[in-house]
């Protein structure tokens, strides 16, 4: 399994990308604007996608995405799986005719661009010899974040999420857990817009990480421009002795 960090970033500017990573190069985990930087032809692999909540920065270049595959798509869709509230946002917000077309009826409702399935925490989902582990966690609007296996290999990617229990009972569960891709949002000083936002701070995953019992390499994600030193700082600062490191656009994970 091969996973290509497209973008990871909590913002825009200074060429950073929000939230798109690509397993192998078939599967995307949310459709940010990294999807911006994939050639046409990486763009016509894609099959499947799968987003953890409905916030622009994880579902920004879904449109455009569809619209580039228009030609490519007919008589297969592109299936994406997410839960009922994403796709119904989707639908009102985006996919309404007014902001973009509804690819869920074009060329037509028989033969669609776009498929929409629907998923609850707890759901798994296979996509040849991969399978997504749907985890409930905590964030402003209804999210999950995903457990990815292949073969013998586990990857936890978080979402966005604040302190919860369900994401570390679901990874606890695995025999392994090869990386874990975590959103800290914030620095410490930001404890409560952080809180009041639903993502971690370096203070709050340091409580939450206590009760992770793989000692597995930890990426962080999704840190807001400008504060990524500050933040990657103060997680290794208050997680001495564990592997921490920044995720950045462009990363490799090979498993």
């Amino acid at each position: 399994m091969k996973i290509r960090i497209l973008g990871c970033s909590g913002g825009i500017g200074a060429r950073q990308r929000t939230t798109a990573i690509l397993v192998d190069d078939d599967i995307l985990i949310d459709a940010g604007t990294g999807l911006g930087d994939l050639s046409l032809e990486d763009v016509g692999k894609l099959r499947h996608i799968f987003l953890t909540h409905a916030h622009l920065d994880h579902v920004a270049g879904l449109p455009m995405l569809v619209d580039t595959v228009f030609d490519q798509r007919l008589g297969s869709p592109l299936e994406i799986y997410t839960q009922t509230e994403t796709i119904q946002a989707l639908r009102d917000h985006v996919f309404n005719g007014v902001i973009w077309p509804d690819f869920t009826r074009l060329p037509d409702a028989d033969d669609p661009v776009i498929r929409f399935n629907e998923i609850v925490a707890g759901d798994r989902i296979g996509v040849d010899d991969r399978e997504f582990l749907a985890v409930a966690v905590e964030h402003a609007v209804p999210t999950v974040g995903f457990l990815v296996r292949s073969g013998e290999f586990h990857v936890g990617f978080s979402g966005d999420t604040g302190a919860n229990t369900t994401l570390w009972e679901a990874l606890n569960a695995v025999p392994r857990l090869d990386a874990l891709i975590v959103d800290v949002s914030f620095p410490n000083a930001q404890r409560p817009l952080a809180v009041h936002s639903g993502h971690y701070c370096p203070a709050t995953l340091a409580e939450d990480l206590a009760s992770l019992r793989h000692p597995s390499p930890i990426w962080l994600t999704a840190m807001k421009p400008g504060y990524e030193a500050q933040i990657l700082e103060e997680v290794r600062a208050v997680l001495p002795g564990r592997e921490v490191r920044r995720l950045m656009d462009g990363d490799e994970l090979l498993l």
